[in-house]
């Protein structure tokens, strides 16, 4: 194998890597705003005794979040270029 033919190689196997990092920064960024959305509406109907209703606008808000950040996460990849 040549050297020419050993760096295209590592050249492709960055760009899989940094695909899956993307990937993985989704799906942590989706799991995350989600969760912290559903904790402080648990969090808020316990303490205020209003069950569900917390719950469900912050689900709903963490949702929303999410969204936010799925669509701002191209406009930091063209930062960086």
């Amino acid at each position: 194998m040549s050297k020419k033919d050993s760096q295209e190689k590592q050249e492709r196997n960055n760009k899989t890597i940094r695909a899956l990092a993307q990937f993985s920064h989704i799906g942590v960024v989706i799991a995350a705003s989600i969760f912290i959305g559903v904790m402080i509406g648990k969090y808020l109907d316990a303490f205020l005794g209003t069950s569900p209703w917390f719950l469900l606008i912050f689900s709903l808000l963490g949702i929303g979040a999410a969204f936010k950040s799925l669509l701002d996460i191209p406009k930091e990849e063209e930062k960086k270029k």
